[in-house]
């Protein structure tokens, strides 16, 4: 195995490979058209990353988490669209769904009200603004949901053939 990096300020990859115990040459063996090269340019960000790279890192680290990091930071449509993701643990992931659809459930009566007549008027617009910002938290839940999903069916944690079973009903 190669020397350990002891840089400050490693980007999402860096720690992402160095976390498995990788170095460059073993990653670009498991990552298969990434050469250790283009990894450490990558990781010293001297290059950019092409989706094929973060594909690859996906894929081979079982970090389903660099997809959200790439196109939330790095991609630039992504910048604009893409909130990134936090990783979280279950727990903490149903309580902030629950809390923002209980939220939610107390604000449907007024966002009908707004809505109603297809028009958004001045006096209805902050209770809109606010409503919307909580349907923007419910969204990042389920995203984050997803994210916790698909990290542990990559570790292994949940069956991908039972999962994806249930899934196909």
């Amino acid at each position: 195995m190669g020397r350990v990096s002891t840089k400050e300020n490693k980007t999402v990859y860096q720690v992402c490979r160095e976390d498995l115990g990788l170095s460059r040459e073993k990653a670009a063996d498991l990552l298969q058209v990434v050469t250790p090269e283009r990894i450490e340019k990558i990781e010293n960000e001297k290059i950019n990353p092409q989706p094929e790279d973060i594909m690859a890192m996906v894929t081979a680290y079982g970090a389903p988490n660099l997809c959200n990091y790439y196109c939330a930071n790095e991609c630039p449509i992504g910048k604009q669209y893409v909130p990134e993701i936090k990783i979280k643990e279950l727990p903490q992931i149903v309580l902030e769904m629950l809390t923002s659809l209980n939220a939610m459930g107390r604000k449907q009566e007024r966002l009908i009200e707004i809505t109603v007549d297809n028009q958004i008027d001045s006096h209805e617009i902050q209770d809109f603004v606010t409503i919307q910002e909580e349907l923007e938290k419910i969204s990042i839940t389920v995203e984050t949901l997803q994210l916790w999903v698909e990290r542990m069916l990559a570790s292994g944690a949940i069956d991908m053939d039972a999962y994806l079973a249930c899934k196909n009903k």
